[in-house]
């Protein structure tokens, strides 16, 4: 396969094609005005030779005359090497010849260009006299070899120059183009060298052409999004294998410690219920983070159909009485909405807010749920403040502003916000956290 050529080989080579293109038009401009200026002063000198010989051949209406009259017309031409005359009688016949080896006549009257013997000549063709009609002819022939060489070392020259321009602009060119290539060629480097361990390399966009600053702007945000998923990525990994030994720990050192000695069927009925509550937690822990990695992946299609959220919200107000009434904690809905979403999720969604105020809200405290246009959903509850600090990252995945472990349930291991912020999301909606006045409120704005 032909190897492509290179970006600065692309531009040395235009850059060549256009300096040829340039100069060989302006050469050729150049050669046509100087032959043009060539033939016009030719016309000048004939038609001033043309008179002489008029007037000197005046009366020589026929071959007898002509020979009277030739003497003074011979030595008027031996003072002009590069002329020679011709005169021909009105029917055709060939009077006179000052030369031999001229050309023939041209076809018809006026100035022309003919060629004889190795001899370029300018030739003027015209009636010796005005009147009457029949006249005999004169041709006047003036050598112009000298112009044609020199018209011809011209185009040598013009062609010598074209090759000459274009070569030197080739190696300029590809001078040139390495020169402003080289921001590409660090980027390039730059690129190269990025891995797992170097992904805070940035681009200099300071020193960068004002063509390849953005480019290079795009390749440091790049960057970043790299960087900050892989940094998401390895936390992430490691909260995995921080909430999971944990359980893991405790399977193993429950499952030895029973199997130390042997035991009744009671005891062992008891263990493997103790090992099963373990199983359950690491196993909604992992269906979470499926779902989650789902959500990352734009996976999440939600099922819209028209919903009453102030039904669903009661539905679930419902749900929660119970353990808010033995938690001494008031439950309150106000306002009402509707929208288009997935009644599964959203009440996921709710859910997890909800068991988040629950588990915050002191005795005697209040969760109000407050419906509003947009539509929006705000879940609050009173209980103690969240520094502000806290308020940007409590949907975070594993994140618990209280950082003593509860554990029997996946959202307490800091997964529930997380995965309400990626339902909201999918929903094309976003959520936010305040905390003012002794309120710690979650606002879900929906699209």
């Amino acid at each position: 396969m032909m190897r492509r050529l290179s970006l600065g080989a692309r531009l040395a080579l235009l850059f060549a094609a256009c300096t040829a293109s340039v100069s060989l038009g302006a050469g050729l401009l150049f050669s046509r005005a100087s032959a043009q200026h060539f033939v016009e002063l030719d016309q000048q000198l004939l038609s001033g030779r043309l008179s002489l010989m008029r007037s000197l051949l005046d009366g020589a209406t026929s071959a007898q005359l002509l020979q009277t009259r030739l003497p003074a017309v011979l030595n008027e031409l031996s003072h002009q090497s590069d002329l020679a005359l011709r005169v021909r009688g009105g029917d055709g016949t060939l009077w006179f010849d000052s030369r031999t080896g001229l050309p023939d006549d041209p076809r018809r009257p006026g100035l022309a260009t003919v060629h004889a013997s190795d001899t370029d000549y300018r030739s003027l063709t015209t009636a010796l006299a005005d009147t009457p009609p029949g006249a005999p002819q004169l041709t006047l022939f003036l050598d112009i070899t000298h112009h044609q060489h020199f018209l011809q070392g011209m185009q040598r020259l013009i062609w010598l120059t074209v090759g000459l321009s274009a070569l030197a602009t080739a190696l300029l060119g590809a001078w040139a183009a390495r020169r402003g290539l080289k921001p590409l060629r660090q980027m390039g480097k730059v690129a190269a060298s990025v891995n797992a361990r170097s992904l805070t390399t940035r681009l200099p966009v300071e020193q960068m052409p004002e063509e390849l600053a953005e480019l290079a702007g795009t390749v440091n945000a790049m960057l970043q999004r790299l960087d900050d998923a892989f940094q998401r990525l390895s936390a992430f990994s490691a909260d995995i294998a921080h909430e999971l030994r944990t359980p893991l720990s405790n399977l193993l050192t429950h499952t030895q410690v029973t199997l130390t000695r042997p035991r009744s069927l009671e005891e062992y009925r008891e263990a493997l219920h103790g090992n099963l509550e373990e199983l359950q937690w690491m196993a909604q822990l992992v269906n979470d983070m499926l779902y989650l990695a789902k959500a990352d992946h734009g996976l999440l299609m939600p099922n819209r159909q028209p919903l009453a959220l102030e039904a669903e919200v009661d539905a679930l107000l419902e749900y929660y009485a119970p353990l808010a009434e033995e938690a001494g904690v008031q439950l309150q809905r106000e306002g009402t909405a509707g929208f288009e979403g997935d009644r599964h999720m959203l009440r996921r969604a709710l859910s997890n807010l909800l068991d988040n105020a629950l588990r915050f809200t002191p005795t005697g405290g209040e969760i109000r749920v407050t419906l509003g246009e947009g539509p929006s959903i705000s879940v609050a509850n009173t209980g103690p403040a969240i520094a502000p600090a806290q308020l940007e990252r409590l949907f975070d995945r594993f994140y618990r502003a209280d950082p003593a472990r509860q554990e029997g349930s996946s959202e307490h291991a800091g997964l529930g916000l997380a995965i309400t912020r990626s339902i909201v999301q999918a929903h094309g909606g976003r959520i936010r956290a305040q905390c003012s006045q002794g309120w710690t409120r979650f606002v879900i704005e929906l699209a």
